[in-house]
């Protein structure tokens, strides 16, 4: 499943599903449940490592998480994110780090945030490297962000978003992942730019759906550090393994979700 065929897909009308994964066993299973992306995000640093955040995930654990779903896949494209640290200083450094993830096996980079990221991302692409921007809520800015907080609630805050969607769209990016914002601001972006856009609590007028896949288990309980039962799923998770009988089955029914756009609901959206 080429970027170029999920283009193809969206240009259809066909929504696009995509999940997280970090190892091969999850990717094999997640194909063959008909997944048309996988992420390899840095959320990893939540919910594998156990940590309160993604911001101590290095370049390391990405390639390595990234050639190891790389090695279940032949069919799924592969997006990567750039962890903190690794693209925001310096675009040469962005570049050299892009590669590294490319050879992992990456069919495409995600890098967090608007304004100057827009030139960080056109000096990827100019040097051959696909790019997905990721905006609206930044789990790599959750401490500038004083937390896990809805953004694109004001107008200033909306129009923001909005601006710096269009300027992502015109350096080329091949995908716009809004995170955390309203779904009516999320309409909007979708029709304003060209580049297809991906939803994350951002409601069903995007061109495809993104979910962690522990939370689509329901087996996330937040950092190891905390006791589990004061954790509160977000509100755009669904636990889809509650209505079935096994993991294949929920992943599954996730697809069927988004592909008939029963999915996500209101109750998913802001």
């Amino acid at each position: 499943m080429s970027l170029a065929k999920i283009n193809a897909l969206i240009e259809h009308g066909e929504k696009v599903a995509m999940l997280t994964c970090y190892d091969a066993t999850f990717a094999k299973l997640s194909e063959a449940a008909g997944l048309d992306m996988l992420l390899v995000g840095d959320s990893l640093g939540m919910v594998l490592q156990g940590a309160e955040n993604t911001l101590n995930v290095s370049i390391e654990d990405m390639e390595y998480h990234t050639k190891s779903v790389a090695a279940g896949t032949t069919v799924c494209s592969i997006m990567t994110d750039m962890p903190a640290g690794s693209y925001e200083h310096n675009k040469e450094t962005a570049l050299l780090n892009a590669k590294k993830l490319i050879a992992a096996g990456a069919d495409i980079v995600k890098i967090e945030g608007g304004g100057e990221m827009v030139n960080t991302a056109q000096y990827l692409i100019e040097h051959g490297i696909p790019v997905c921007a990721h905006l609206g809520f930044t789990p790599q800015s959750v401490i500038q962000l004083g937390g896990y907080r809805i953004q694109g609630k004001t107008d200033e805050s909306a129009q923001k978003i909005l601006q710096d969607a269009i300027a992502m769209d015109k350096v080329g990016v091949h995908f716009v992942l809004l995170e955390m914002v309203p779904a009516i601001l999320a309409k909007t972006i979708t029709e304003s730019i060209k580049s297809p856009t991906i939803g994350i609590g951002a409601g069903s007028d995007c061109d495809g759906q993104v979910l962690v896949i522990q939370d689509l288990l329901g087996i996330y309980t937040g950092p190891a550090s905390k006791n589990p039962e004061a954790f509160k799923s977000p509100r755009f998770a669904k636990n889809f393994l509650a209505e079935n009988t096994s993991i294949q089955s929920a992943v599954q029914a996730y697809v069927k979700a988004v592909k008939n756009k029963s999915f996500p609901g209101e109750e998913h959206s802001y």
